[in-house]
């Protein structure tokens, strides 16, 4: 769809679970360091409070599989909690 190449970048926030738990800030780091080389990866928020892992991503460029699978690659089952437009920010 033209439309959509046009507007450009189709951002998505997709947040899930990691099993095993996170319980460290060298969990949290070990994600982020590794998620940040995933094409489309724009933004990665962890929480161990809550235990989910918040990426902003470019759908142009990457999708929830692929993500799930540059988790599973350094030891993390995710569960796929929500996947939805990223909001615009208001002003």
């Amino acid at each position: 769809s033209l439309l959509l190449m046009a507007a450009g970048k189709d951002l998505r926030v997709l947040v899930m679970t990691p099993t095993p738990q996170m319980h460290c800030e060298k969990c949290e780091n070990k994600i982020k360091k590794n998620l940040r080389f995933e094409s489309g990866v724009k933004k990665i928020e962890t929480s161990i409070k809550e235990q989910t892992v918040a990426v902003t991503y470019d759908a142009t460029k990457t999708d929830v599989k692929k993500i799930q699978a540059a988790m599973k690659e350094i030891g993390y089952d995710t569960k796929g909690v929500s996947d939805k437009p990223k909001e615009k920010e208001k002003k």
